[in-house]
């Protein structure tokens, strides 16, 4: 018999993670679980590495939660930023880039084909969709930047082209996403 996810509003999540209530954790993790090991999953690129940010973004999540203010956005917004950020901080790290590069091949034939049954759902927050309504060149910059944690000056020696122009394709990329929000 499999256990009945636990689902509440985000008003009532928001009230039980003050409270530091025990259902609240469990409540977040069945209902945000998937989505934010989606964003980590695309980010990272490696199924164990992931789950760690996982579980660290969790962590991070009940231990800061005093810092969230409903004023300030939503709060799937406020942990997307959590996720994200902790992958980029993974990949950025000095371990995660020397266990990168000493990989034998026999593991990188595994990892490419763990890579491709990730489980990465943007459908179900509507990224992927709202993302394809950008021009092509706002995609890619949106992609580098957001989605594989590259910082301004790596995404423009990848495009080729100059820092000024990132940071202006990404502004509106952003300004023009935002609008589905707002």
């Amino acid at each position: 018999m499999s256990k009945k996810k636990l689902t509440l509003s985000e008003d009532e999540l928001i009230l039980a993670l003050r409270n530091r209530e025990k259902t609240a954790i469990e409540a977040l993790y069945d209902m945000y679980s998937a989505s934010l090991f989606g964003v980590i999953s695309r980010i990272v690129n490696d199924q164990a590495t992931a789950e760690d940010v996982l579980q660290e973004t969790f962590v991070k999540i009940w231990h800061s939660f005093s810092s969230y203010s409903a004023d300030k956005g939503r709060l799937f917004t406020w942990m997307v930023n959590i996720a994200r950020n902790l992958s980029i901080d993974k990949l950025r790290s000095k371990d995660f880039r020397n266990h990168s590069k000493n990989q034998e091949l026999e593991n990188n034939v595994t990892s490419v084909d763990e890579q491709r049954n990730t489980v990465y759902k943007p459908e179900l927050v509507g990224i992927k969709e709202l993302v394809q309504t950008l021009k092509p060149e706002q995609k890619s910059i949106l992609d580098l930047v957001y989605f594989k944690g590259y910082t301004h000056v790596e995404a423009a020696d990848e495009l080729g082209i100059p820092l000024g122009t990132i940071k202006t394709r990404l502004r509106m990329a952003i300004m023009e996403l935002r609008k589905y929000f707002n």
